[in-house]
């Protein structure tokens, strides 16, 4: 790829992305515009698939709404993702999740992962549970 593109490319790029991966529950608000106003809506579910790199890259939330299924894709680096909060940490070993679609109830539920302290956690609440005997 050309430097001048890269370049462009870094500069479109946000500078505090959020670190998640697929499985990971998430609550990304998005700017809507209705009109004139402007408002900020909350979409959560489980991250099912992340593609592309840089500032193309996209990630698509899966969750169960009024018991239908809701895919969305966001762009990662996008102005109109107001933020993006880490929820709940999942356990999964694919990089794609497709398989939820079609998996109701609770066999499309995702492990807990452990192995990452959530962000803005404090670091003993992060590590697990007090494994000190107390006498």
């Amino acid at each position: 790829m050309h430097t001048a593109v890269r370049e462009i490319e870094k500069k479109a790029q946000k500078a505090d992305v959020t670190a998640f991966s697929v499985g990971d529950t998430v609550r990304v608000e998005v700017e809507i515009i209705e009109g004139e106003k402007t408002r900020t809506q909350a979409f959560e579910g489980v991250v099912i698939a992340f593609k592309g790199a840089s500032s193309r890259a996209t990630f698509t939330v899966r969750r169960i709404a009024s018991g239908v299924g809701v895919e969305r894709t966001f762009p990662l680096h996008s102005p109109r993702v107001a933020s993006i909060a880490l929820v709940r940490r999942g356990k999964v070993r694919r990089a794609k999740l497709y398989y939820l679609r079609r998996k109701v109830g609770k066999k499309a539920r995702v492990k807990e992962g452990r192995t990452r302290p959530l962000e803005g956690a404090p670091a003993e609440e992060a590590a697990g549970p007090n494994t000190d005997a107390e006498a």
